[in-house]
């Protein structure tokens, strides 16, 4: 879903790109910050340089959570990780 289409009723990103460094930011600022902080998604977006927005960044935890979502359902299989390591 990085193709940054819009949504028409809202006239903002449904998605943008995020690299793996953005990623774990986004990680490590909510694990920080937590749920119920009040301006999260602001503190967030400073937490992580100020290279998204806060609505890109609520946004990107919207789309975590459906994801989530589906995989609990059944819907999307869980994803397979390697777990032998890059060293074996």
């Amino acid at each position: 879903m990085s193709s940054g289409s819009r949504d028409s009723r809202k006239n903002v990103n449904v998605a943008s790109t995020w690299s793996t460094k953005e990623n774990k930011l986004f990680e490590e600022a909510l694990a920080y910050y937590g749920q119920g902080t009040p301006d999260l998604w602001h503190k967030v977006s400073r937490a992580m340089g100020g290279s998204k927005t806060a609505e890109e960044v609520r946004r990107h935890y919207e789309i975590l959570i459906d994801d989530v979502k589906l995989i609990e359902s059944g819907k999307v299989p869980f994803p397979k990780y390697n777990t032998q390591g890059a060293w074996n």
